[in-house]
């Protein structure tokens, strides 16, 4: 099941992504009856273990580099939970690895990453939460890279935008991660799930993507060699090439196909011309369906107040900073 809205007319608002949206968990609008992850800002560790599918059971764990820097804390061994006393922009050096059993959450501050991104190399249990990453450069650096043999990760409330390679590359047999409530513009090629054509390993990657924004990125929405790929519940508007596109026997529930990839769309919102271009010879052959792997997800129809909510909610935040009841007297 989709139940996305895909529309490739519309323009990018000038400064999406910027602006400070407050949200107190009781956003309503016409058509909408619930969303996902309504209690994880009622406390600071609420998160840990609430991603709705693949990546579910990720339960975690303004120098550049020193004491009390966000690569510290990234490289050291033990479970951290990492928070922001300050709002401001780290601008990246190098690629910044994170360790296992690690959260990065900048709820309470505006936090962007600059120059370079995250690095998700052979780890695990990882949360990525309300951060901005704008203006990568350099060869191969993508906003957030997970590989190879990275599990159990949950990017969430993210805006990734301007990168000279993807915003967020899942290879090399890295799975069960969820990406939700993630804002993507101003970019290429935005999130490709297995590596290429020839590394068959990536057949065991799995993705959820759900209640995310691409706003003008051109292709990639994502590109998926080998993996199993839920989509649900996102809107795709202005793209240049194609929106989602799966390739080498890989498996999307959403748009587009091309060679030997299967893609089943059920219950899209197509606007402004938009064509699923679905080929459907063998398209019941070894397709995987999401409850074989997970018993819920929070799903809406794909309508015009779905697409709304989804300008709304997506990407960075100004929200609080939950109160860490393990610790609070």
């Amino acid at each position: 099941m989709t139940l996305s809205v895909l529309d490739p007319s519309y323009c990018i608002p000038r400064g999406r992504g910027s602006e400070k949206v407050e949200l107190n968990g009781e956003i309503s609008m016409a058509g909408i009856q619930m969303l996902p992850y309504g209690d994880v800002d009622s406390n600071l560790r609420a998160m840990a273990g609430s991603a709705e599918g693949f990546g579910r059971h990720a339960i975690g764990g303004l120098h550049d580099d020193g004491p009390g820097s966000l690569r510290e804390g990234c490289r050291r061994n033990e479970p951290l939970w990492i928070v922001f006393e300050v709002s401001g922009t780290i601008n990246l050096s190098s690629y910044l690895s994170v360790s296992s059993y690690k959260t990065i959450d900048g709820r309470g501050h505006k936090v962007k990453l600059t120059g370079k991104g995250l690095r998700l190399k052979e780890c695990e249990h990882i949360i990525v939460c309300n951060l901005e990453f704008e203006g990568g450069r350099g060869h191969d650096v993508d906003g957030i890279q997970i590989k190879p043999n990275s599990r159990h990760i949950w990017i969430d409330r993210c805006t990734l935008r301007d990168y000279d390679d993807g915003l967020i590359d899942i290879t090399r047999q890295s799975t069960d991660i969820t990406v939700s409530r993630c804002y993507f513009g101003q970019h290429d090629k935005t999130m490709l799930i297995g590596a290429d054509p020839t590394h068959v390993g990536d057949r065991c990657i799995r993705v959820t993507i759900h209640h995310c924004f691409f706003d003008g990125t051109r292709q990639r929405q994502p590109r998926v060699r080998f993996g199993k790929v839920h989509l649900y519940n996102n809107y795709t508007r202005n793209w240049g090439v194609y929106a989602v596109c799966a390739s080498v026997e890989s498996q999307a529930a959403d748009k587009e196909e091309q060679k030997s990839g299967i893609i089943v769309s059920e219950g899209d919102m197509l606007l402004n011309g938009a064509q699923p271009c679905l080929l459907t010879q063998n398209r019941e052959v070894a397709m995987f369906h999401p409850s074989e792997y997970y018993p819920t997800w929070t799903m809406e129809a794909a309508a015009h107040s779905l697409r709304e909510i989804l300008q709304l909610c997506t990407g960075w935040q100004s929200i609080s900073r939950p109160v860490d009841r393990m610790v609070s007297n």
